[in-house]
């Protein structure tokens, strides 16, 4: 046994970095889903090894973006909002920036938004809408920008966005007269374009891409409307009413060829929308199978996975907005994350997560595990609520200024491609 731990150790300190980086908000392409191969498929009792805790992340729901041997993240300490760099191997701080002044909230306090990684850049947006450019590999501001110039005003429970870089561009949504969506060059931070004809309020939810009609553009979920506009100019190609929509807006659009599908909490339920010829918009069906309030959703193949308020965990058909199954007695309300073919739940209350096969089977569990410890600073009214991050062989799990790596990976996997 010794001899085999041995082996292992020395197979994945000899490996290179892995390509399976988490460089953004939901992944490399924004749809919460991993292309990492050779994890466990079963968790031994106890839940995997845990390799590191980081106890000074500070307040704050910000995720972690991972490329390469550094872990990127935001948080608050004291009465500022920090954007810093982690070692992945062990977890020690390698650069911490401060780069906003901190947002209270009775639900927490400090960021949201989850940093965007781009070559030698990192793009971190403060809960108060401060949005900043620094250099991965110091934490030097090269530029920073706040949502207010441009005709924002902080949402009740302050920015969550993560913001998106896509070439030149880096695309925020302040909300607002002066245009709710607003695109910046990732270079300087001067402004590009900003959606003088959409106008509404900032929500919660992030802008996406898609490729539609032979235009790309970037899709937006506000209060009562969902959005696509032309990335070269901001121009409104179509607009879809979400008249459930009411409280708050939070998980980001689904895209998947010509349709999109969105949903929310507060009893609003969900929605598909195809965007045919001419970006001309119809409903498929609106209905509440999903109501997910804030964890999100993840789409497998033709089936959306997450949590629905009152409906516990359920399977849901893509196209036709059917329950094909659900779950409520095993975990409460939580967000999930998806790789190698499985699902990794994290469960808002007591900090249970749960690995489960992503089929449209049933509830099929292959692990469980409590979080722990718990952080002692987070405020009554919140939760566990930062989305799990599987990048490189590695679970990573946040409450408030703890946050924890565990090895996920299938040792007999990594043995084998090392050829042992």
């Amino acid at each position: 046994m010794m001899r085999f731990g041995l082996l292992l150790w020395m197979v994945c300190a000899a490996a290179p970095v892995l390509a399976n980086d988490w460089p953004q908000w939901r992944g490399p392409e924004r749809n919460e889903i991993s292309k990492e191969t050779g994890l466990l498929k079963e968790w031994p009792e106890g839940g995997p090894k845990k390799l590191w805790m980081f106890e000074n992340t500070g307040l704050g729901y910000s995720g972690p973006a991972v490329v390469g041997d550094t872990l990127y993240i935001m948080g608050a300490r004291d009465d500022k909002e920090y954007l810093m760099a982690l070692n992945v191997t062990d977890g020690s701080e390698k650069w911490a920036t401060a780069v906003a002044p901190l947002l209270t909230n009775n639900w927490g306090d400090g960021p949201r938004g989850t940093p965007t990684i781009d070559g030698e850049h990192v793009y971190a947006l403060t809960a108060q809408g401060y949005l900043v450019c620094a250099r991965t590999n110091d934490g030097g501001v090269v530029w920073s920008a706040v949502m207010k110039d441009f005709g924002g005003g902080t949402p009740g429970w302050g920015y969550c966005e993560s913001v998106l870089v896509d070439g030149p561009r880096v695309v925020c949504t302040p909300g607002g007269g002066k245009g709710a969506i607003l695109a910046l060059d990732k270079t300087n931070g001067q402004a590009i374009w900003q959606s003088k004809d959409f106008k509404e309020g900032a929500q919660y939810a992030s802008v996406t891409i898609a490729e539609l009609n032979g235009k790309r553009q970037y899709i937006q979920l506000t209060q009562k409307k969902l959005v696509g506009v032309d990335a070269e100019n901001g121009n409104v190609l179509w607009v879809a009413s979400w008249d459930q929509g009411s409280t708050a807006v939070i998980p980001t659009p689904v895209h998947q060829g010509d349709y999109v599908y969105i949903t929310s909490g507060y009893g609003a339920g969900c929605k598909l929308v195809k965007i045919g010829p001419d970006n001309a918009v119809s409903d498929v069906y609106a209905n509440k199978e999903m109501k997910n309030h804030h964890g999100g959703v993840v789409l497998i193949g033709d089936h959306i996975y997450g949590h629905s308020d009152g409906g516990g965990w359920v399977c849901q058909n893509f196209m036709t907005g059917e329950n094909v199954w659900n779950e409520k007695s095993k975990l409460g309300k939580g967000c999930l994350t998806c790789a190698d073919g499985m699902l990794y739940l994290m469960e808002e209350n007591k900090a249970e997560v749960v690995l489960i096969e992503a089929t449209t089977a049933g509830w099929n569990e292959h692990g469980r595990f409590t979080l722990g410890p718990l952080t002692t600073r987070r405020k009554p009214s919140g939760r566990v609520w930062t989305h799990p991050v599987v990048a490189n062989g590695r679970l990573y799990l946040r409450d408030q200024d703890l946050l924890s790596c565990f090895d996920v990976r299938n040792p007999k996997v990594a043995l084998q491609a090392a050829g042992k």
